[in-house]
Parts: structure tokens; C-alpha cells; sequence
């Protein structure tokens, strides 16, 4: 909280904290004020009961000005009525009744609309002016002591009141309305507040004592009880049920109403200007809340409401003068030191000299075993420590009871020639109770505890640990600094007392109170030294750690130069003003880490939701404007709302949302991360979440990654070749996928520079798409050393073992870095793969999320590698045109087709793409025609040739299924028997090295078996496969 008063005290020394009086809204469960962000958060639509009410003119009997409220209650405090004197009104009579009606002429339609009436005459709005009339309820109005009252219960002009709704006069009633309040102070008007900060109606109202306006749980009650009396009295004209929005409180969602009480304001009004340029070098995602949602706000603000009238919150640090109203704004703990009421005291810190418990390295704390005199040393080490004392003129002296300290003092007390009348011993300065330990050896007492920490939090049986003790001896220190003014004061203790005594003088917590040991040597303060003890009276708790909330707080007073007693205001901060304070209170700035402070200020970015501008970003620049002159960050990221699926907002009460943990149980963390960040939530958008949305990241993103990591693992060989970390591969899909990698790279590294979230996370899925089902897939045979059909380039053993080592190598970067990619996104799965297989690099990290950010590779950005991008992606998408003209035919993909037909001439050039488009779509050569009337055109004549073709990759597919059935990884070798007739065993006599390549076999026989039967159009074999 010391950074949060230093904020307040910057402030308040460049004039922009002042108290003010005026309407503001109100919780009346809580009991506080709002700020006008806080109101704008709580809106609901709420039916109340508007009231047209008549006001008799005091010097007209019978003629009632008519004036409409949506707050029926608020009539009790009303002290006068206004209108608008460029209105025109109209007098009016209506059939049946004597009286007459004083109504704007624009509104008698809708006022009267249910009414025969008659116009007596026109008259002009600035005639109403100064018009006496009677009140509606008279508890203040005979109350003739009543501060301005002469100025009340008249009719004056105002440039508010319009003829939009109600009658073209308005009710006015100071204490419950920011423009009464106005109007109130510029004709000095009464000022009736008939209810507390409670919303209780006080006593001297009678008809209503103790009825709550706007109660939560009703909030038309008090409406309905106040128009009773009315009509009761003949002053209802009319009554309806009005709809509305109506502020409540965010907190507990009672309805909120104006009501005018003091409070203190920061005004924002004074750098309003400078705060808006400040906020021109803030780039924000997305870009249109700058100028809109959060630059409209900031061109609208208004002063800041930061006190409330609460208890639990950090406190105003204003302390006033009861007698003269002087103020004083505290801003430090050292201020306190300062300002507050001192003793005159000085006091200084002895311990005994050394004893033979301490020459023996025995533990003493009991009187009962109090038997350890002096040592010679220690006799010379208090003399010595006395001459160094003379200087000090002690006056008293505070002794524990044991006998080296009762030693100690009346030695100190002999030399320094004080009389040993003035040693005073206090059981609350002995040594810590050692319990059982006590005559033990030390090493026993010490081995009872893990660490100095524990020894404040744990008691040795039938002992006391270091907190009781910070206690005691601090309470003696308090209780000291009472009784005696004026005085300097020895304490003579032990080492550990005199330890505490120094960390309960400053108000330390255990972890301050362990940080002032780390510069002393083994001991804290050796036998016979002294030294002074630096002490002022702290607010603190009942453990003396210095507090600065209520109701420790509280107990400090400051002496004023005109001699009265300054206490604090009792106000306590709105918590938005820690929430802007926060860059300053995380790092106790001013006070500590000045230089991480300004290292990081302003941050470099914050995130959070859309509701925020109105408050945190609103407050945590308007604050750093005023007090820095600066921005408090230089990015923004802004989410939206997440919503039910109905577009509701999240309820339990509803149930329209499921169980997140169920969602991350079910789908994994990153899946759902997957799919938030992904979405338009991180563009300041509302989302309406789905489950569906957040399965399906877990199936295209995050289980395709895992399917590609195991594919991975299935085929690489733990011993990878060196090359593996720089893959140089010349094959077409290896080259392509490099590329797409450092695309991807490019991608997300742009729009996180930018803070463009989604647009760094959707790439990613198209990436993992292509590298599933295009990459992987149409490399597959490669890695299992089934590939290099599609050439007659390679076709040793050799090219085909290099082609697999290439194939390893590439996939093996590419899941390194793009595990480093995704790791801001999807950590669990980044580590996953990175953990998987970081083994096989030269050098890694223990973790990804210690890893490097990926950099742009120049090797993939050459023109001729980008323009290999576009061209796959012509590949794919003809690839996407043929296979959808086989499905239309009815043909498979296994059954091999003559030729291709392609309209367009782009890959007519390009060999290893051609190669690839051929092979997708399985066909025999790929035909470029400009002429043909679609943009591809499929041969789909099948020659015996071809329809044998198609029944061996059946044949092959079918074996494939059989091996994993079985249980065979990709690497085993398999023997087949299989069993069939005469044109079944020449067509697989004849297709027999493409089968055994196609399916990892070593030898085939035909043989009776009882394998599995397969049928594949006519042909109908048995096969057994045998490892």
C-alpha cells in the first residue's frame, strides 16, 4: 500500500486531488459511492412506476402544475420545480374536474391522451419563473430554521428540462440528482437529504421512517407506498409502468441511486488534453478501440471519485485537524515517522556479556536453571562496551532476568554511575523459551528446524518459536514508548530477543525479518556489543507487522501547529486507484527497484478484456499521465466476452455452459487455448463458445500433431546423421515444406510483433494441415524406403537410403522448430514434441519454452523457392479438380487412369511437380490442353492393363491392413502364403516385386493356408501372413 499512498501524495502535490460535494451514485448495501465506470457497468432494464404528480400554486388555488418522475420516493426531498423558458405551456381544464393544469404544450397529446380537455390559455415558460407553490410532503418545509429555505418550494429555469418525455417540468430534489445538485447551488436552494447512505428513510419523514428505497429485493416497495399516500392526499394525476435502463451496483446488483455526499476526486479534467496525445502513441488490437471504445471515453472524462465509504480497502492517506481543518497527505511509511506524535525517547540495544552457557554452548532461558555467571571476557566486554555508552547519558535500563543479563546491567549501571535503582527488569526481554532444549547443546536446537523460516513458525515442544517472541519483545517496546517520554533507554537481552526487537521496530513481516540477518556474520549481535535501536510507533497488526489498513491505521494522530489533533479521513481508496497503482506497487517503487522500475516503464504490453477500457486501461494511463507524464504501456490487447453458446452471458444458475475442466479433461488445455486464441474473442469480439469449435481443434490441430509425431518416431532412427539439424534435401516436398515453415515463421512472428493474436494462431492449423495430409502423406513411402517410383533419376539402394535419411530429417526439423512455434499457444503439446525428440539434437534446452524464437531462413527467400508456394498450391488445387471428377465417375483413387487433362499451362514446365500431381491423382501422364472446356478432364477409359494395375494396389492396401492387424511395425519383414486360382496367381506373378516392395515382403508362396479371405473384384484369395 506505500506505493499506492506515494501515488496519491504525486497527486496531491501537483494539485489534482480535491475534496468535492455533488451527486453521485450510491450503493446503499454497500454503502459507498461509485465512479462513473463502475455505474456504467451495472445497466439492467427494470419496469418502475412512474408518477405524474400535481404541485398547487401557493397564490392560485386550484391551478397544479403537473411534473412527471421515474422516482416517486425522491418527492419527499423535493424543493423546487423547473422548467425551460423557451417552452411554451398551456393552461388546461379537464371535463368533470374544477382544477387546472399547468403542462408544456408539446407533451398535453401524450399526458392527456386518455382526457377530454380544454386549452384556457398559452403562456410563456419565463412567466412561471419565481411562482410559489405548495409542497407535497411538509416534514421540512415547516421547518423554518432550515438552511436557504426562504429559496424554496418555487418554480426556476433551467436549460435541462426538455419535452422529449413527462411534462416539460421537472421535480427537484438536491440531494438525489446531479443537475438539482447544479441547479441547487446556483439559486442557493434548500437542501433536504431524507435518507442515510443506507437508504433508510430517517425518522422525522413518519409516514415512511425506516423504508428502504430501491430495495434489491423489491425495488418498486417504497415507489408504491409514497403514491399511495399521494392519491390518498388528491395529489396523483397519473401512474404508469415505465421500462428503463437503471444502474446497479456491479458488486452485489442492488439498484444504485444519486445521492449527493462529499467525496474526494482526482481531476482528471486538468489533463485530459495531455492525456489524449499521450494515448495517440498506444497501439492497440484491435486498432479501431483506440479511437473508438477507449479514445471516445477518454474524450468524455470526467473528475475521478477515488474515496468510498467502506472499510476493507486501502486507505486515503489525508490526515485533517479536528480544530483548524489543516490537511496533511501522507505518502511514505517515513512520513509517518515524521509527522507522528514521538516520545523523545532513544533507545539502545546491549547484549550481555559472555557467559559460561555461552562458553559451553548451553541453552538457558529458565530462571530454575539460571546459573551461568560471567566470564572473565565477559566482564571486559561489557567495561569496554560502557566506556564506548557514556557518551549516551542513559537514564534507564531495561534488563531481562536472567543472571548474564541482570550482570550485565548492574555493571553497565555501576560504571556509567546511574544507580542500579534504575534497572528495571521485564520477563518480556528474556531469552527465548528453549522448551525442552533448554540446558541442551545448541546443535540440538538448531537440528529441530529446517531453516531460520521455520523457527518463526514452529515451537520446540513446550517452547516458544521466533514469532511469539517478535511479540513479546515488541509489545514491551510499545508499552515503553508509552509510559516514558524523553528518555534514553538501554535494553540489555540476548540475541535472539534483541534480533526480534529490531524486526518489530520497523514492523517486519518473517521474510523482512530474515532479509535483515543476511549481512550480519554468524551472529546477529555478539556478547557485550550494543547498539542503537532506531523505533517509532508503526500502525501494525497483532503480530507488529506494520499495517496500513483500518483499523490499525486509524490509531495514528498527528499533532497540529495550531495545536489540535489531525486524524485521518475515514474515506478508504476505490480499488480501481490500486489497480492504476499497480505498476508502481508490484515492485514497491519508489521505495525499492527503482532501476527494474524504469527499465520496464512503461510495460510493453497489457492484456484484457474489452470491458476494461472504461476502467483499468482508462486508469492506469490517466494516472500515469498525470504522474509521470507518460503512458503506462505502449501495447494493448483487447479480448472480447465469452458467451454461452446461446449468446447469453456464462450463469450457474443457468447451466448453459459446460464444465471447463471437463472441456480440458476431455480435449486437452490446448484445444481449448487452440480455439480461444483463434477465434474472435482476441478482437475484442464476443464469442459464443461451443464445445464442437473446441473439438475440432483437438482433432485438425492437436491429435494430426500427435499423428505426425508418431509417424515421426515410428521411422527415425535414434542415431540420426548429423545432417538431421540442417536438412539440404532436393526433393520437391521436402524444399516445399522448408518453405512452408519459414512462411509460417514469417506469419506468426508479424502478427505477434503486431499483438495480433488469432492472426498468429490460424495459421498455424493450415500448416499442420499441410504437413499431415499433404507432406506426410505423400512422403510416407519414402520413409519406409518405398519411394523414388515417381523417377527414373534414382534407383539405387543408396538413393533411396539417402532419400529416407533426407525425408527424417526434414520432418525432424520441421517438428523442432515448429514446436518452438507453437509453444506461446499450445505449451503442453510444444513440450510434448520437443521433449519427444530433442534428444537427437547437438544441443538443446531442458525445456522448448527455453528455446530460441525461430528466425527467417534467406534460403527460403529466394524468389524461385516462393514461387514453389503458389505452384503446390496448384498442384493441390488440381489435384482437388481431378479427384472430384473420379468421384463423379465412380472411379477409386488405387485404380490407375491414363492421362490427366489441365486447362491451365502453369506446371507445364515443372517436372517434380507434374510428378507429384500424377501421383495424387493416379494417373499415367499429365496432358496440358488450353482448348478443353473445364480446367481439368479426366480419362476414364480403363484398359485390362490398368484395371490389373488398380486390383494390385488393392491387393497391396488389403496386405497393408492384414500386417496391422496383425501387430507388425512398418520396419518388420513378412513371408505371405496365399491361396489361390490360376489368373489370381498369374496377376500377382506378374505385379510380385511391386507387392513385396508395397508391403515390406520378403518371400511369397502359394499354399493352402487359413488366412483371411479377400476378394477384389474377380479375384478371391486366402493369405497368411508369417513373420
Amino acid at each position: 500500500m506505500e506505493s499506492v499512498w506515494w501515488v496519491f501524495k504525486q497527486l496531491w502535490d501537483k494539485g489534482l486531488i480535491y475534496e468535492g460535494y455533488r451527486s453521485m451514485h450510491i450503493c446503499t448495501r454497500c454503502e459507498t459511492t461509485l465512479s462513473q465506470q463502475e455505474v456504467s457497468e451495472g445497466y439492467k432494464d427494470i419496469k418502475d412506476i412512474s408518477a405524474t404528480v400535481k404541485f398547487e400554486l401557493a397564490d392560485e388555488p386550484g391551478t397544479f402544475v403537473l411534473a412527471w418522475t421515474t422516482t416517486p420516493w425522491t418527492l419527499i426531498g423535493n424543493v423546487a420545480l423547473a422548467i425551460n423558458e423557451s417552452i411554451k405551456y398551456q393552461v388546461v381544464s379537464i371535463k368533470g374536474e374544477d382544477n387546472k393544469y399547468i403542462i408544456a404544450k408539446d407533451r398535453i397529446g401524450d399526458v392527456l391522451k386518455d382526457k377530454e380537455f380544454e386549452i384556457v390559455k398559452e403562456i410563456k415558460g419565463k412567466d412561471l419563473v419565481g411562482k410559489k407553490y405548495k409542497p407535497l410532503f411538509d416534514y421540512y418545509f415547516n421547518d423554518k430554521n432550515l438552511k436557504n429555505h426562504e429559496n424554496g418550494w418555487q418554480i426556476y429555469s433551467a436549460d435541462f428540462v426538455t419535452i422529449e418525455e413527462g411534462t416539460g417540468v421537472v421535480h427537484i430534489a438536491p440531494a438525489f440528482g446531479e443537475d438539482d445538485f447544479k441547479l441547487m447551488e446556483k439559486y442557493k436552494l434548500p437542501f433536504i437529504q431524507h435518507i442515510g447512505m443506507d437508504g433508510i428513510i430517517k425518522s422525522e419523514v413518519e409516514d415512511f421512517v425506516g423504508m428502504s428505497v430501491k430495495p434489491q429485493d423489491d425495488h418498486q416497495k417504497t415507489d408504491i407506498e409514497v403514491i399511495k399516500n399521494l392519491v390518498h392526499r388528491g395529489f396523483l394525476f397519473t401512474k404508469e409502468k415505465y421500462e428503463h435502463s437503471y444502474p446497479h451496483c456491479w458488486r452485489c446488483e442492488t439498484p444504485l441511486i444519486n445521492y449527493a455526499t462529499s467525496s474526494w476526486f482526482v481531476n482528471i479534467l486538468k489533463i485530459k488534453e495531455r492525456a489524449i496525445k499521450l494515448a495517440k502513441d498506444i497501439n492497440w488490437s484491435p486498432s479501431h478501440i483506440k479511437e473508438g471504445r477507449f479514445g471516445k471515453w477518454l474524450e468524455g472524462a470526467r473528475d475521478w471519485s477515488i474515496s468510498r465509504q467502506r472499510y476493507w480497502a486501502s486507505v486515503i492517506p489525508i490526515w485533517k485537524c479536528e480544530k483548524c481543518k489543516e490537511i496533511k497527505v501522507i505518502g511514505s511509511i517515513e512520513d509517518i515517522k515524521k509527522n507522528i506524535k514521538k516520545s523523545g525517547n532513544k533507545y539502545f540495544v546491549m547484549r550481555h556479556g559472555e557467559a559460561e552457557q555461552n562458553v559451553k554452548g548451553i541453552l538457558n532461558s529458565k530462571l530454575e536453571t539460571n546459573h551461568y555467571h560471567f566470564t572473565e571476557k565477559g566482564k571486559k566486554q561489557v567495561l569496554a562496551t560502557a566506556k564506548k555508552m557514556a557518551k549516551e547519558k542513559i537514564d534507564l535500563i531495561f534488563s531481562s532476568d536472567l543472571l548474564r543479563a541482570k550482570e550485565t546491567s548492574e555493571m553497565i549501571a555501576d560504571s556509567l554511575e546511574i544507580g542500579r535503582d534504575k534497572i528495571i527488569f521485564d520477563r518480556r526481554v528474556r531469552e527465548i523459551n528453549f522448551g525442552i532444549f533448554d540446558g541442551k547443546k545448541s546443535e540440538e536446537y538448531r537440528a529441530h528446524f529446517t531453516s531460520y523460516k521455520e523457527r518463526f513458525e514452529k515451537n520446540p515442544p513446550d517452547g516458544e518459536n521466533f514469532s511469539q517472541l517478535k511479540n513479546r519483545v515488541s509489545e514491551f517496546l510499545y508499552d515503553t514508548d508509552k509510559k516514558y517520554s524523553n528518555k534514553n533507554i538501554l535494553i540489555v537481552s540476548h540475541e535472539a530477543p534483541i534480533w526480534c526487537m529490531v524486526a518489530g521496530a520497523i514492523g517486519a513481516d518473517i521474510n523482512k525479518a530474515l532479509e535483515i540477518t543476511k549481512n550480519k556474520e554468524e551472529q546477529f549481535i555478539k556478547t557485550g556489543e550494543f547498539q542503537k535501536l532506531d523505533f517509532s510507533p508503526l500502525p501494525h497488526n497483532s503480530n507488529y507487522e506494520i499495517d496500513l489498513h483500518r483499523p490499525y491505521i486509524d490509531e495514528i494522530e498527528f499533532n497540529c501547529e495550531c495545536g489540535g489533533k489531525m486524524r485521518r479521513v475515514p474515506d478508504v481508496l476505490d480499488t480501481w486507484f490500486d489497480s492504476c497503482s499497480m505498476p508502481y506497487a508490484q515492485v514497491h517503487y519508489p521505495f525499492e527497484n527503482k532501476e527494474k522500475f524504469e527499465a520496464n516503464f512503461p510495460a510493453q504490453f497489457i492484456a484484457e478484456g474489452v470491458d476494461q477500457t472504461r476502467s483499468w486501461f482508462y486508469y492506469l494511463h490517466t494516472i500515469a499521465t498525470a504522474i509521470k507524464d507518460s503512458r503506462a504501456f505502449n501495447n494493448v490487447i483487447v479480448n472480447g466476452i465469452v458467451l454461452a453458446e446461446d449468446g447469453k452471458k456464462m450463469a450457474k444458475r443457468l447451466k448453459n455452459y459446460p464444465d471447463p475442466m471437463e472441456v480440458i479433461n476431455k480435449y486437452g488445455a490446448d484445444a481449448l487455448s487452440y480455439y480461444l486464441l483463434s477465434s474472435p474473442v482476441v478482437k475484442a469480439e464476443n464469442l459464443n463458445f461451443s464445445e464442437k469449435g473446441v473439438d475440432e481443434a483437438h482433432k485438425k490441430v492437436v491429435m494430426r500433431l500427435k499423428n505426425v509425431l508418431a509417424f515421426y518416431k515410428m521411422y527415425s532412427d535414434e542415431n540420426p546423421k548429423s545432417k538431421i539439424l540442417n536438412p539440404k534435401s532436393i526433393n520437391i516436398l521436402d524444399k516445399w515444406i522448408l518453405t512452408r515453415l519459414n512462411q509460417l515463421v514469417g506469419e506468426i512472428t508479424e502478427a505477434m510483433d503486431n499483438y495480433k493474436l488469432n492472426e498468429a494462431v490460424r495459421p498455424i492449423g493450415d500448416f499442420v494441415e499441410d504437413l499431415s495430409n499433404w507432406y506426410v502423406r505423400r512422403s510416407r513411402s519414402r520413409f519406409s524406403e518405398r519411394g523414388l517410383t515417381q523417377t527414373e533419376r534414382r534407383i539405387t539402394q543408396k538413393d533411396i537410403e539417402n532419400d529416407k535419411q533426407d525425408a527424417v530429417a526434414t520432418l525432424y526439423y520441421i517438428l523442432i522448430e515448429l514446436s518452438k512455434l507453437i509453444a506461446p499457444f499450445m505449451p503442453f503439446m510444444a513440450e510434448e514434441v520437443y521433449q519427444s525428440i530433442k534428444y537427437q539434437a547437438v544441443s538443446s534446452k531442458e525445456s522448448v519454452h527455453l528455446e530460441e524464437w525461430p528466425k527467417i531462413s534467406s534460403q527460403y527467400q529466394v524468389e524461385s523457392i516462393k514461387e514453389l508456394l503458389k505452384n503446390m498450391e496448384e498442384v493441390k488445387k488440381i489435384c482437388s479438380l481431378g479427384l472430384e471428377a473420379r468421384q463423379k465417375d465412380g472411379i477409386k483413387v488405387r485404380q490407375p487412369l491414363q492421362k490427366l487433362k489441365v486447362k491451365s499451362l502453369k506446371l507445364k514446365v515443372d517436372k517434380e511437380l507434374l510428378e507429384v500431381l500424377a501421383d495424387e491423382i493416379n494417373v499415367k501422364e499429365i496432358i496440358f490442353d488450353k482448348n478443353i472446356a473445364s480446367d481439368v478432364e479426366l480419362d476414364i477409359k480403363i484398359t485390362p492393363e490398368l484395371k490389373n494395375e488398380g486390383i494390385v494396389r488393392e491387393l497391396v492396401r488389403s496386405i497393408q491392413d492384414l500386417r496391422k492387424k496383425a501387430g507388425f511395425n512398418p520396419q518388420d519383414k513378412i513371408s505371405l502364403d496365399m491361396e489361390t486360382d490360376e489368373a489370381g496367381g498369374k496377376l500377382i506373378k506378374k505385379f510380385e516385386k511391386e507387392i513385396k516392395k508395397g508391403t515390406n515382403t520378403e518371400t511369397m508362396e502359394f499354399a493352402k493356408n487359413k488366412g483371411e479371405e479377400i476378394k477384389i473384384d474377380e479375384l478371391t484369395l486366402k493369405i497368411k501372413i508369417k513373420k
